[in-house]
């Protein structure tokens, strides 16, 4: 059932991909001159995508960017939203098979389970720190605080240590990939 699933939703995300990518084909090619733009097709794809469109332009307007961008955002926001749906979807269901397993099995995989699950969760908060900082999000909001301070106390000391490269701080990266290499050298050490 779980490959099922993982089939349908990656489906729906490859349509709203090609339905975004049609949107953002028609605008440029409305903008190019390449369509009028009181044709029959750019008039269907406006009206059908003005409600998905239209909160993605005023949004964009009050960042002072070009309204007409909004077709290309929405591109881009499709990816990235069904790229975390799929991983949320698959980190869920991995969780849910994993608990399946460990109620059949003795103290030391559920001690694995607990690494696993430590390793998982600092890793996730690194990421999370990261994308909120691409998107210029408080370090002081309730949703952030939680990940800065179960990462502060690998990414500060990185940061002291490493060089900067102008306005990109590369200890997060840094820090994700020393927790990668302390993960593995753990459950090598664990699971001979």
């Amino acid at each position: 059932m779980l490959p099922t699933a993982d089939l349908i939703l990656r489906g729906i995300i490859v349509a709203a991909f090609a339905a975004a990518g049609l949107v953002a084909a028609t605008h440029w090619a409305v903008r190019s001159r390449r369509l009028q733009p009181f044709g029959r097709w750019p008039r269907l794809v406006r009206r059908a995508s003005d409600p998905v469109l239209v909160p993605v332009e005023r949004r964009i307007v009050r960042y002072g960017a070009n309204p007409q961008d909004a077709p290309f955002w929405l591109l881009a926001i499709v990816v990235v939203a069904g790229l975390i749906l799929l991983w949320l979807f698959r980190l869920a269901t991995g969780a849910v098979l994993g608990l399946y397993l460990l109620a059949h099995s003795g103290p030391r995989a559920w001690a694995v389970a607990a690494l696993q699950l430590i390793f998982t969760v600092l890793q996730v908060a690194i990421v999370v720190r990261v994308i909120a900082s691409w998107f210029g999000a408080s370090p002081h909001r309730w949703w952030l605080r939680a990940a800065h301070r179960l990462t502060d106390w690998i990414i500060v000391p990185l940061r002291r240590v490493l060089p900067t490269f102008g306005p990109i701080d590369i200890s997060p990266l840094a820090a994700y990939f020393l927790l990668f290499i302390l993960e593995r050298i753990v459950f090598s050490v664990l699971l001979p």
